[in-house]
């Protein structure tokens, strides 16, 4: 088990909130199934950046980013250098600290 830690975001996860995350699952599946409602808009398929995080603690310990996830990240609000897609990136043992962007490129939420 890891230690998975998410930084307060005012809409998404307002009180923030640490759990135990499942080894070689994605980051945002372990969110999932803490009731952290990530956006996806592409289903977990790699093609959008509406789960885009910040990995403000063991980025060196997630999966490494494929060209198709770094070149998607491009265009994702906020990027920086230790930004991923929630959906691909794989969690390993090393505690993680992530940051949800305050906001995405998905201009039409469902149930919104």
């Amino acid at each position: 088990m890891t230690e998975i830690v998410v930084l307060p975001h005012a809409e998404i996860c307002p009180e923030g909130k640490t759990f135990e995350g499942k080894k070689g699952m994605s980051l945002l599946d372990n969110m999932l199934e803490q009731g952290i409602e990530v956006e996806h808009a592409c289903e977990k398929s790699c093609a959008c950046t509406t789960c885009h995080v910040i990995v403000r603690e063991g980025f060196d310990s997630l999966s490494e980013s494929s060209e198709d996830e770094d070149d998607l990240l491009d265009r994702a609000w906020g990027l920086t250098p230790v930004s991923r897609l929630s959906c691909q990136a794989i969690v390993d043992v090393e505690k993680l600290i992530v940051e949800i962007p305050k906001y995405s490129i998905n201009y039409a939420k469902e149930g919104k």
